[in-house]
């Protein structure tokens, strides 16, 4: 199934017509993001809340996946007194328990699996695809075993140790590599294994001119990285998950921050010519995150043109 969707927080639910308004622009997924740890996801969807967005989504044919950054869950922090050198090692050569963790050792596959199981029973995708990210651009271990492994290849690697544990539980599972940031890089050393696709993130872009006219960031054109990407994994099942929606974004680049959420600067030309362009490199799952547009952000700018937004994904990405 093609994915045509939005990434939300559980909070953005407060504008309860979310689930409608996707149908009704011809959307397929909605996809629950955290902030916080994944806690932030678990503790909404066991709720009554939480089970009603479940039951309207199934009713509207709606597919819901969870898109989580995970790491500092899947290896508890306080691991750390008693099994350091399940973390990572810092460019001081120092064991740290700040961020992701260390991928030399099998006792942190075990631990990352058995727990990925865990959040699997709760959050279970109704696609089978799973995103269980690294911890939101932060770096990987630099200890000897690991330091000539890239960041995207220390992610990848943990992909494939997923990938393992989930399909006993799910045998149709599919995980996610997460291309962002310090991992936009494709892996270089590591190779996916069958089930594992890629999710391309171009967060460090601007939204005023297409993608495709963009340079800067240390290569001459940012498709360059989409390519090489593309290059590693398979490009039918690769999704891209973009920011034209996200109100979260805007607000958080605004200096100062101002005291509510900004509007999103929708351009109509921009987003069509960007789907026109994925649409060319053959990926056919394209997603958005549309976080902090709940029901005060309708309240003060009405709704987010969501229709035109599912509109256009739907004619470019028609089989």
């Amino acid at each position: 199934m093609q994915t045509r969707g939005v990434v939300l927080i559980p909070e953005d639910l407060s504008y309860a017509p979310w689930p409608q308004l996707a149908k009704q622009a011809g959307l397929r997924t909605i996809a629950l993001h955290n902030w916080r740890g994944v806690a932030h996801v678990t503790d909404f969807i066991q709720k009554e809340e939480g089970a009603a967005f479940l039951a309207e989504c199934e009713t509207l044919g709606l597919a819901v996946e969870y898109e989580l950054h995970a790491m500092s869950d899947l290896l508890p922090r306080d691991l750390f007194e008693t099994e350091p050198t399940l973390f990572r090692m810092n460019d001081d050569g120092q064991r740290v328990n700040d961020y992701n963790l260390c991928v030399s050792g099998e006792r942190v596959a075990e631990i990352i699996a058995e727990r990925a199981v865990k959040i699997g029973r709760i959050l279970r995708p109704t696609t089978g695809r799973y995103f269980l990210w690294g911890d939101d651009g932060k770096p990987w271990c630099r200890c000897p075993q690991c330091r000539d492994l890239s960041d995207s290849d220390q992610a990848l690697i943990v992909a494939n140790w997923l990938l393992k544990a989930l399909r006993k539980e799910d045998p149709k599972a599919q995980v996610a590599h997460l291309a962002y940031l310090n991992t936009l890089e494709p892996p270089k050393r590591v190779r996916p294994e069958e089930g594992i696709f890629l999710e391309y993130a171009p967060i460090r872009r601007r939204y005023d001119i297409p993608y495709a006219q963009q340079t800067g960031a240390g290569y001459s054109n940012p498709l360059d990285l989409l390519e090489a990407n593309l290059d590693v994994f398979e490009r039918s099942t690769a999704q891209v998950l973009e920011y034209w929606l996200d109100a979260s974004l805007f607000t958080r680049a605004q200096r100062p921050r101002p005291s509510t959420v900004v509007k999103i600067p929708w351009n109509s030309e921009v987003f069509s010519a960007d789907v026109r362009l994925y649409a060319e490199y053959g990926i056919r799952h394209i997603t958005s995150f549309a976080c902090m547009i709940d029901a005060t952000y309708v309240d003060l700018y009405g709704e987010p043109p969501i229709k035109e937004y599912g509109a256009v994904l739907a004619e470019v990405l028609k089989p």
